[in-house]
C-alpha cells in the first residue's frame, strides 16, 4: 500500500516537473535582448515589422522556449532564425520568451 501510495506521488511529481519550462525568464532581461536582436523583424513590441515574420505579443512562453531551442538545434530551419538562435542560450531563449510572453494584447471582434 505504501509503495503504490509512494509510487503515484512520484508519479504526480513528475507531471508536474514535466509541465514547468526549463527556465523561467526575466522579462527585462528578454526586453534588452530583444531590442538588440529581434525587434527588427519581430518588434519591440512583439507585433511583426515584416510580413514574412510572426507577431509573438502575448505568446505562450513555452512555445517560444521551444521554437528558439528547435531553430538552435536545427530541430528545425529557418534562413534567418537558425543564425540568430545558434548562439543563445538557455538563459536568453527563457528572458526573450518571458518579454513576448509578458505583453499584453488585446482582440476586437467586428459587429
Amino acid at each position: 500500500m505504501i509503495s503504490r501510495l509512494l509510487t503515484a506521488a512520484l508519479g504526480a511529481s513528475a507531471l508536474l516537473v514535466a509541465a514547468q519550462p526549463a527556465c523561467a525568464g526575466d522579462a527585462t532581461a528578454g526586453k534588452a535582448l530583444v531590442k538588440r536582436q529581434c525587434q527588427t523583424c519581430h518588434g519591440l513590441d512583439g507585433i511583426a515589422k515584416m510580413p514574412i515574420a510572426p507577431h509573438l505579443a502575448g505568446e505562450n512562453e513555452i512555445y517560444i522556449q521551444t521554437q528558439l531551442k528547435a531553430f538552435r538545434t536545427g530541430k528545425r530551419v529557418h534562413e534567418m532564425m537558425s543564425v540568430i538562435a545558434k548562439d543563445l542560450s538557455d538563459e536568453e531563449i527563457a528572458d526573450a520568451a518571458a518579454w513576448y510572453a509578458s505583453i499584453k494584447i488585446s482582440v476586437e471582434v467586428p459587429k
